[in-house]
């Protein structure tokens, strides 16, 4: 159901990689190794397991050699397991199921639509060896999300075979950074919590054995829609009116 959401989040992330600038010596390895191995996502939130991440990432194979270990500098990212709807001040759930008929249907099926609007709670935790990296990394993220067009991000999801494009925001971009305080020695740890605004839709159809369209087959993946009414026909009737006219006497 939010993996559209998480994708959307991986392509926010390689678009802030693209616009690293490298102000320490770690980070010239960094912005050179290709954002598939320099921010990677990891289970749930990470605060309290952070050294724990920070290991299985070192434990991987950065670079296809037994031999050598996972580099650093490193962007870990996770989604917290909790959710919350998002305030009615921002934004309203649709709750009662509503007909629509989705833009590039070839086939104008009609759908019920109820969508989804919820807080989800992000945390990207920045690694590195040394202090100064570990802070320009996090310094360069928050100037990033800052940007106006940035406090926002696309994302798309498919039903019926058809994709929709919805859009997340962050709720603020003014956000601390909180060192992680590890048994590690030589490794800084710098972790980032945000809250996405993201509206997620849930379509239905008719299932098996309901009145449908016959545009398709319940309960696949290019589903028949609710039926509709095409055309409505009226007999023509003559209705006669009679009338009375009563007159004044003089």
């Amino acid at each position: 159901m939010f993996e559209p959401l998480k994708v959307g989040v991986g392509e926010y992330l390689t678009g802030f990689y693209g616009t690293l600038v490298a102000t320490t010596h770690p980070m010239q390895e960094y912005v050179q190794r290709g954002v598939a191995k320099s921010i990677a996502w990891a289970p749930s939130r990470m605060v309290d397991a952070a050294e724990d991440m920070l290991a299985a990432w070192q434990r991987n194979d950065t670079d296809s050699a037994t031999t050598r270990p996972a580099k650093l500098p490193v962007i870990l990212v996770a989604m917290d397991q909790s959710y919350t709807p998002t305030g009615r001040e921002f934004a309203r759930q649709i709750a009662d199921s509503v007909k629509v008929i989705m833009p590039g249907d070839a086939k104008q099926r009609l759908f019920g639509l109820r969508t989804v609007f919820g807080d989800i709670r992000t945390q990207l935790v920045f690694a590195a060896a040394d202090e100064p990296t570990a802070r320009s990394l996090v310094a360069q993220f928050l100037n990033f999300m800052d940007a106006v067009p940035n406090r926002r991000f696309g994302y798309s999801t498919v039903f019926a075979g058809i994709s929709e494009d919805w859009v997340a925001t962050i709720e603020s971009p003014d956000i601390p950074a909180i060192a992680i305080r590890t048994g590690q020695k030589n490794v800084v740890m710098l972790a980032v919590d945000i809250t996405l605004k993201a509206q997620i839709p849930l379509y239905n159809a008719p299932k098996a054995g309901e009145p449908n369209d016959g545009k398709g087959v319940p309960g696949t993946a290019d589903p028949a829609g609710y039926p509709v009414v095409i055309e409505v026909d009226f007999d023509d009737k003559a209705l006669d009116i009679q009338q009375s006219v009563t007159a004044d006497s003089p």
